[in-house]
Parts: structure tokens; sequence; C-alpha cells
């Protein structure tokens, strides 16, 4: 038997393998993951669920390879090719259990799209024996498919370069940008060009191929204009099976638990489609396009074609990204179902040696099929032989039995396309929980869904990217910005706004910041601008300084000093005074209890015509504290910015602190602890900061009234001084 062959093997080059260092084996072992696993394979316990599950998905396999062959604008019998070299090849590669490889509808479309461009059918027009015009031309189909099937191999020789490529340089982490959303987005859209692709095979009817922005709406305008030559029998047949196999699938579902096996819908329909076909002849009769030739074996292995390469590098790209992500996306919930793990980097090799090595043998790209996976996983499959048994299923009809489906009719493959689409379809329910649940990631949905539906998925796949991206920066500059206060002898600190219910107030004299982002050259003026907001500080005309005479005003002298308070301020309950040609005036304004007196001189009635109350809350401020608990990192631009803001509230005896900041090496770097700015202004926790705050200012004097004020500004100075 194969995995007693394999076992034997092992256990043969065991001694071998003990004789490399130890670095050596755990290479080897990381490269080959079937030598971790097969050695201890728990043959009474396994063999059986694997062996049903691979003969189940292999079944399933077959009609699957046939019809996304279809949409890789290839002959049909290269999706059996692609139904068993990759599935061989990912047994001794791969790290899921669970995950059925092969064809898939949305790779399939990506590969049909550029072999269509790159091999259109006005290249293989030629002019027939005895035409005398352009309209005698004839499509040579042989000339084209071969062309093909070509670019289809090529890139998907370059498609394997690539995934190798990140796979060793352990770039598994890129799957981190393709969010869930962004990917369930694109790959409802792929459904929708597949669907749209599907509906000519469906209806008998002959259109061109689009591709780039706009084709789907082409190729819907192309089917509707052509629904007047409409192939009555193909309909007839295509929608019969298309309510057999959605009634199979029906009850699969309904009756999983109870079935146990799923049954075969795909394999029934295709065999009685195909017996009825060469019954009654239709193809000759009815004019109804069947499968054609498909020769038995297998293709003796050849180079691809290089010089096609330049053409198809960005494509290359974004058939490798998508197909891994769609891959590792599946691994990763079956292995947290089951309890096990996948290594993102191996898979990236894993899906890079599949299809490097299988383009040799003339197979197009390959990745996890979501609905044989499904069916690999309930139906007992324990590990890769499942998988394993399947290609040899495939094989056997390859080798033996292949010429059987040649009567096929291709309105059937399509109906089967279409069937299999249902499951994607079904992620336009995550609309309404995405729209309760987060408006971001709604927004990443709809674009990446609009923007592969329109622009193609190639320019759709960037467009969302580039959009996720966008929404990172958004977030990054738009956090929650709030005030925290102390619930009563917890020593826990809350937003006072959302936490009021607790009793969590703000502690006398402190404020205490919290914005939960990092800081650096993009948000670092939004952070101390929502700073200032939050402690309803006074702005300066041109300077973000407090308003207040410094310390050090010269006696007799008249300050430059100008507030000017701006909008948002006022909302905060802070005064706005501007005054033309002088400058304001305040009357009892205070600031951190400092009276202050008009500057320069001014007209009264102007004054009081221009003057607004000024809300007495949080002015007797004596400390804040910036809460950096929740600052992933901070750059030289964040650095300045926050010792600048410190220093300037110094200046009138407001002092900052930072508390829970897990940044202290890289302030260091950025040369932050200079000058009047020390380490002492640095806590482990809120409390700790709290407590300092507290017992650094003692009992302050009232801050004295207008009346004990005297008019002259010298005095005045004085006196607050």
């Amino acid at each position: 038997m194969p995995f007693l062959e394999s076992n034997l093997m092992v256990i043969i080059c065991y001694p071998y393998l003990s004789l490399l260092c130890p670095y050596g084996k755990t290479i080897l072992f990381s490269f080959l993951p079937i030598l971790t696993w097969l050695p201890s394979y728990p043959v009474r316990q396994y063999l059986f669920g694997d062996v049903v599950s691979g003969l189940s998905t292999g079944v399933m396999q077959l009609p699957q390879g046939l019809a996304y062959a279809l949409l890789a604008a290839v002959p049909p019998v290269y999706g059996l090719y692609t139904s068993f070299y990759p599935v061989l090849l990912y047994t001794f590669f791969g790290t899921s259990k669970h995950t059925s490889i092969g064809t898939f509808a949305v790779i399939s479309l990506m590969i049909g799209g550029v072999a269509v461009r790159e091999a259109p059918d006005s290249m293989f027009s030629v002019s027939a024996s005895n035409g005398t015009n352009e309209t005698d031309a004839v499509l040579d189909t042989e000339a084209r498919d071969a062309r093909r099937v070509e670019v289809a191999v090529i890139l998907t020789c370059l498609v394997g370069l690539i995934q190798l490529a990140l796979g060793f340089l352990r770039f598994g982490f890129v799957t981190i940008y393709l969010t869930e959303p962004l990917v369930r987005g694109f790959t409802t859209a792929a459904a929708a060009h597949v669907f749209i692709s599907q509906l000519k095979y469906l209806l008998g009817i002959r259109t061109p191929r689009f591709r780039g922005p706009l084709s789907v709406i082409k190729s819907l305008v192309a089917v509707l204009i052509g629904i007047p030559t409409t192939n009555v029998t193909a309909v007839i047949i295509g929608l019969l099976c298309i309510v057999f196999l959605f009634m199979i699938k029906t009850i699969n579902d309904r009756f999983k638990d109870k079935l146990p096996v799923p049954i075969p819908g795909e394999i029934i329909v295709v065999i009685i489609s195909t017996g009825i076909s060469y019954g009654l002849q239709i193809s000759d009769k009815y004019e109804v396009d069947i499968v054609g030739k498909i020769p038995t074996g297998l293709l003796p292995p050849a180079v691809p074609d290089f010089s096609l390469l330049p053409n198809l590098f960005t494509d290359a790209i974004a058939i490798a990204v998508v197909s891994f992500s769609v891959s590792i996306s599946l691994a990763k919930i079956f292995a947290l179902k089951h309890g096990y793990s996948v290594d993102g980097n191996q898979e990236l090799i894993a899906l890079g040696m599949c299809n490097f090595v299988s383009s040799f043998f003339h197979c197009f790209t390959i990745t996890s099929s979501m609905s044989r996976s499904l069916v690999q996983e309930s139906t007992g499959g324990k590990t890769q032989i499942a998988g394993f048994l399947a290609s040899l299923m495939v094989l056997l009809v390859v080798v033996a039995i292949g010429f059987v489906f040649q009567p096929l009719p291709q309105t059937v493959l399509a109906a089967i396309v279409m069937v299999n689409l249902l499951g994607m379809f079904k992620q336009l329910r995550d609309i309404p929980g995405l729209w309760r649940m987060s408006r971001i990631e709604l927004a990443i949905w709809v674009v990446s869904f609009i923007a592969s539906v329109l622009l193609g998925l190639d320019f759709g796949l960037l467009v969302a990217v580039g959009f996720a991206i966008l929404t990172v920066i958004y977030r990054t500059q738009s956090p929650k910005k709030i005030i925290l206060g102390e619930i009563p002898n917890t020593g826990l600190y809350c937003d006072v706004d959302e936490y009021a219910e607790v009793m969590a107030s703000e502690c006398t004299g402190i404020k205490i910041f919290h914005s939960n982002t990092s800081i650096y050259f993009a948000n670092s003026d939004l952070y101390i601008n929502a700073l200032r907001k939050k402690v309803n500080s006074f702005w300066l005309s041109g300077q973000f300084r407090v308003l207040t005479f410094l310390k050090g005003t010269t006696a007799g002298g008249n300050s430059n000093l100008r507030p000017l308070c701006p909008k948002a301020d006022l909302e905060q309950g802070v005064t706005e005074m501007i005054l033309s040609g002088s400058a304001p005036q305040l009357d009892d304004e205070q600031t951190n209890g400092k009276a202050v007196e008009p500057l320069g001189d001014s007209d009264p009635e102007d004054t009081h015509n221009l003057h607004k109350p000024l809300l007495q809350e949080n002015i007797n401020i004596h400390s804040i504290i910036l809460d950096f608990s929740a600052v992933n990192f901070i750059d030289s631009v964040g650095a300045k910015a926050i010792k600048s803001v410190m220093k300037e509230y110094a200046e009138v005896d407001v002092q900052i602190v930072l508390a829970g900041c897990p940044l202290l090496a890289d302030l260091r770097r950025l040369q932050f602890f200079e000058g009047t700015v020390t380490l002492d202004l640095l806590f482990p926790s809120i409390h700790d900061a709290v407590l300092h705050c507290q017992h650094r200012v003692g009992p302050r004097p009232p801050s004295p009234t207008k009346r004990e004020c005297c008019s002259d500004h010298q005095t005045l100075v004085e006196s607050c001084c």
C-alpha cells in the first residue's frame, strides 16, 4: 500500500537522517512535513476515514476539474491533469490535514483572463480555402487552445516561483494585509465574474470573452444580445442539472449527520448526462456543445515557454497572493477546529512546489477548494492521505476511462460551476453583520466587492488592498481620545464618560489623558491638539501655549501674549475674545489659579461687546498624566512633540508625566530624557503617577478676585506671582 511503502522508505532513510546535524534534520523535516507524521500514522484509527474521504473528494474532483478548465480557457483534460499532480505533491509538502488542493473557480477565472488576453481569437482567424473576403475567416481552435495552454502553464510556473521565494524569505505574514472582509468581498465579486462567464455555456450561445475594467458588464450585455440565438436543448439540460444539484446539496446539508458520506451529485449528473448525450447524439442533432476529445494517458513533461514571462509578472503576483490567501484561510479554519497548527511559510512553499513542478506537466494554478475541503473533512478525512487517494482516483480516470466523458455537454459543466458558487454568494450575508459590528470593515468588504466587479479581479484586488491600508492610517489618525477617572478605592482608572455608572471620577487638579494610538509624524499634531482640547487649555495666537503670564515677566513690562481660542475650545467652555487693534481683555478669567488683567489699551465698550463668559471648570489643573500604555511606537517627530508640550506646560507650573510607557528604550534612543525632561517624569502605572502628582502639590491658596486686584498692571502681576 502507498502509505506502507512511504513508511518503509522513512525507516530505511532514518539512520542517514540521524547523521545530519540537528539543524539539517530540522530543516529537512520542516521542508517535508510528511516525515513528521507518516512514521506514526495510526492505520487502524485513520485509514478507513481517509479512504472514504479520498474517494468522496475524488468523485467531486473529476467534474470540477473538467468544469474549471473551461474557466481557465484551456481544454477540459488539462483540468484533470491539474487535479492529479498538485494534489499528489501537496501530500508531501503541505501542513493542512483537511484542505483539498486542486482547481478553484476564482483562480481558474484569473488564469483564463490572462490566457484570453495573450491569445485572443483574432490571432487565430485564418481565411477559408475558398473564401474571398474576411467574413469567410475560420477560427483555428487547435492552435488557439495550444497557445492558451502555453500561457497558462508559464503563468503557473511564475506563480510557483513567486510563492517559493516568498516562502523561503519567510513572507507568510503578508496575509495579515488581506483581512477577512477583503478576501470575502473579493471572492464574492469573483463568484459574480464566474457566474456571468458561465451564462453563455448554459444558454448555448457564443459570445467573445472580455477582461479588464467593466468586463462583467460587457459580458452580460453580450449574453443579453445573444439570447435570440439560445439553444433550447442546452438550456433545458442545464436547468435540469441545476435543479437536481441544488436538491442534492440541500439534502446533504440537512441530513449531513445521518448520511455516512455526502451524495455525489456532481458525478451522478456527469454520468447520466454523458449517457444521454451519447445515446441521443444531441451534439449532432441539436448542436449542443460538448467537451470533445479527451486524450487517454498523461502527457510527457515539457519546459514552459519562458519567452512569455515579461507580460505576465503583474498577473502572477496577484494570482500568487490570492491563491495563498484562500488556501491559508481554509487551512487555519480547519486547524482551529481540529486542534493542530499550520505553518504559513511552509504553506507558501507547498503551494509554490505544487505550482512550479506541476507546470512542467501541463497544469494550471491551484489552491484549496472550499466545497471539496468541506467534503473531505465531513466524510472522515484525518490526514493528507485522503488527498493522495483522491489524486490516484483522478489518475485512474485520466489513464483508463477519460474518453468516456467526451460526449459530456458543456452546459452540464456550467451548471456544476454555478451551483458550487452558492457558498460564495452566501457571503453577501456578511453585510448586515458588519453594519452592526464595524462600519470600517463593512467599507472594506464593499470596496473590495465593487472594485473587483467593475475593474476586474487584478485591479480590484489592488484597489481593495490600498483601501484597507488607508483604513489603517485613518484609524491611527482618529483614535479614541478620553479622560480617565478613578473608580473609588480601587486604583483602577476608566473613561469618566463611559463608566459614570460606577462613579469613575477625575482626580482633583489632575487630568489623565488616554489615546489608543501610536505617536508618529502623521498624527503627532493631532495628538497634541486632542490633549489641549481635553484639558480645556487656552491657545495662543501663532503659538500653542497655555494663556498666562510667565513667572519671569519683568516689572512694568507689557506682555506680547495674545490669547486666541479656537472654536473647538468654545465647545469645551473656553472664552474667545478677538479685539481689533489691541490685545484682548479678560475679566475674572483664571488659568491655574492666576488672575489675568487686560493686556494693553483697548476700548471698554468693544471689550464688553465681544466678551463671552468662561466656564470655571477644569481650570485649576496642576498635573497632566499621559497614559502611554496603548502607544506601540513613537518616532522622533512624536517624541519632539511630546517633549515640547511638556516644556510649555511646565512654564505655567503644570507638570506632565508619562504612565505605563513600554517604550523606554526607544525614548532613550530618541534622546527624549534631556534637559528639563528626566526619568523622574516616568511611572510604571497610572496610579503611581497619580500618587506622585498628589504629593507634589500641597493645598493651593485661593485665586485672587477682581476686587482684590488693583487696576495697575504692575501691581496685578506682583500680586499674582
